[in-house]
């Protein structure tokens, strides 16, 4: 493993023994019985590179048989959760399945056959070849067919958005077709309940991960979205996932301008009552000294919010560094289990 600065980053670039290089591809599913067949089935089992190419499939509650589904199509391994937790939860289940089953690269996809499986090998060549540590599909939204006018304007400026906060070139931000090495994987942390594709970016331009997007294709649509109910609903939850995101790596620079602009207000309306108190029309412009102080008071602590919340923000990445070595010592304990297991 060698690492070598890029700017004021380090890219870490790993060697892997590409004869005994494990390939795991995650479906996270939701009552996904009807078409999960034929999205397992449209799956690649064999890619240069790959010793073993194994499939999982993450059940997220699914009254359908969905299960059984998987297992009469063939999967290798099946993830039932609790109840219906919901996407997010789903694919952080399966990246943390798929570690601890020695996977050295992670492939999510989607159970409705949305994107097509021989794509796969164009996904996992840039962490093959050591230039990124996740890799994501590009459906090229901005002339994709299934969506409409609008859609296409409004991933388009989602896309924009995310690219801005992450600071990195994003193409396609909501796109679920995706793949991570076993350390982006390590280092992947959900906390959102509505979907992990935007908060992932995020986190991955916040960390200095490498990615990179390649161009993918698309099957016609089987059934509508189910993250996206309504406009609305999208754009609100997608809205507050990234606010969140953004401000939990960035806390200093968020309240930092936000305290600003209150300080800004408060010394506008200052100057103002300067204004008419030196024309000898103070008396009346009283409120405007109220209120400037009120702004100033405020804008004051909010920075010192932004102060603590960065304070806040390093003892963060001390805990994530500790949980990554975490994970990392538990995943390399299941591999020397399943190493001595005389079944496997």
């Amino acid at each position: 493993m060698v690492y070598f600065p890029e700017k004021t980053r380090l890219i870490w670039v790993f060697f892997y023994d590409s004869a005994a290089m494990k390939l795991i591809i995650q479906i996270p599913c939701h009552n996904e019985a009807l078409v999960l067949p034929e999205t397992v089935a449209a799956l690649p089992r064999s890619l240069p590179g790959f010793e073993k190419i194994e499939i999982l499939v993450v059940d997220d509650g699914s009254q359908d048989g969905t299960a059984e589904a998987a297992r009469q199509a063939g999967v290798e391994h099946i993830v039932r959760l609790p109840g219906h937790l919901g996407l997010a939860a789903a694919f952080s289940a399966g990246l943390d399945a798929s570690v601890k089953m020695g996977a050295d690269v992670i492939v999510n996809t989607d159970a409705d056959n949305q994107y097509q499986g021989e794509d796969i090998l164009h996904l996992v060549e840039p962490i093959l070849a050591g230039r990124a540590q996740v890799v994501v599909g590009d459906r090229g939204v901005a002339t994709l067919a299934a969506f409409s006018p609008f859609k296409r304007r409004l991933q388009r400026l989602g896309s924009w958005v995310v690219g801005k906060v992450s600071g990195m070139h994003i193409p396609d931000a909501t796109s679920g077709f995706r793949a991570l090495s076993r350390e982006a994987a390590l280092r992947t942390l959900v906390l959102s309940d509505y979907s992990y594709t935007l908060e992932t970016l995020i986190q991955a331009g916040a960390r200095h991960l490498a990615v990179e997007y390649v161009k993918i294709r698309t099957n016609p649509e089987t059934r509508p979205s189910r993250l996206m109910r309504s406009i609305p609903h999208y754009l609100a939850n997608s809205s507050t996932t990234i606010v969140r995101a953004y401000t939990m790596y960035r806390p200093l620079r968020v309240f930092s301008i936000l305290g600003s602009l209150l300080l800004a207000g408060g010394l506008a309306l200052g100057i103002r009552f300067l204004y008419f108190w030196v024309l000898g029309q103070g008396t009346g412009h009283v409120q405007s000294v109220i209120l400037a102080a009120v702004l100033f008071i405020v804008g004051f602590q909010v920075l010192l919010i932004g102060l603590v919340a960065d304070l806040i923000g390093f003892n963060r990445k001390i805990l994530e560094e500790l949980l990554y070595r975490m994970r990392l010592m538990e995943s390399k304990t299941n591999q020397n289990e399943n190493s001595t297991d005389p079944r496997t």
